[in-house]
């Protein structure tokens, strides 16, 4: 985990919005792909505040150990035990990936004093010890680490890196390679799925504001055609778009939707990512139809 605005810091500006949003999304079909729909579902309760709580008062080591434990269970670890140090150091925390049992964190010297941070630096270090199990990786450490932040959120421990974003008028303070929108995004695509409202745990007014405007974006992803649910001109454009491409078979795709018309057996179909993992549907173009995604079972109601 780096620091500035990718990572933790007060010294760069943090950026704002949704640039790594293909990313993110890819990083959700990863998850479902690798751990399946059961397994995923596991996680279905995040990590209770209580569990991550440091305040100035704990002794600083057996309070690290004592979050870094809970974290490890949540993440249903049980064999992995997390030895934690503090050092002076560029980055936020590094963690040593080895075959165990034991893994070595170590977090930047800043941390004993802001004891506060210590369970989402913590939750990201140990979601790479997840990952690493799992044999999950993607190609680059930026890909790599937009996939960790986005299952540590998408597995009930991230609504604290979120927690950790703090502004004022002269410092700000963010953990994670996310934006802070898109661990709204990501917090809220999770609570569409469990039925959480994560925003009652958090500490940081900053936190709010971007989980609303994650939490837009990831409603936006039920109201696009040929959902269902799409708005007006979503379905206006969409109507358009089928008889274009019943005029003209074999047409390039157009990048500013995400659906896209293609020759069947049967006839034409739409194929569109599911609003959940992301994982592209195929369906026929026939008006009202149900559709079940193949990835994480969601079913979805459509108007094609």
């Amino acid at each position: 985990m780096s620091d500035g605005s990718g990572g933790s810091g007060g010294g760069g500006p943090v950026v704002h919005g949704f640039p790594h949003l293909d990313a993110v999304r890819s990083a959700i079909t990863a998850l479902y792909r690798r751990v399946s729909p059961d397994g995923v579902h596991a996680y279905a309760t995040s990590l209770a505040p209580s569990d991550a709580a440091f305040s100035d008062l704990d002794d600083l080591h057996p309070g690290a150990q004592r979050v870094a434990g809970a974290i490890v269970r949540h993440l249903r670890l049980p064999q992995a035990r997390v030895v934690v140090g503090f050092r002076r150091m560029e980055h936020a925390a590094s963690v040593e990936l080895t075959a165990g049992p034991e893994y070595f964190i170590e977090l930047n010297d800043r941390f004993r004093t802001h004891r506060r941070d210590i369970g989402a630096a913590l939750a990201h270090e140990i979601t790479h010890v997840l990952l690493h199990r799992l044999g999950l990786e993607l190609p680059g450490t930026r890909d790599n680490e937009i996939l960790t932040d986005t299952v540590t959120a998408y597995l009930g421990a991230g609504w604290l890196l979120l927690d950790a974003f703090r502004q004022d008028a002269v410092s700000s303070q963010k953990l994670g390679y996310l934006t802070p929108e898109e661990f709204g995004y990501v917090l809220a695509k999770r609570a569409l799925v469990f039925g959480e409202d994560p925003s009652v745990w958090f500490t940081s007014p900053q936190a709010y504001t971007a989980y609303a405007e994650g939490r837009a974006e990831a409603l936006r992803d039920l109201r696009r055609a040929p959902l269902a649910g799409a708005g007006w001109a979503g379905r206006r454009r969409y109507a358009k778009d089928r008889r274009h491409a019943g005029e003209h078979p074999g047409g390039v795709r157009d990048p500013a939707v995400p659906y896209a018309f293609e020759d069947g057996a049967d006839g034409p179909r739409v194929s569109f990512p599911c609003p959940t993992c992301h994982q592209r549907v195929r369906v026929p173009v026939r008006g009202r139809t149900r559709a079940r995604c193949g990835l994480c079972r969601t079913v979805l109601e459509c108007d094609t």
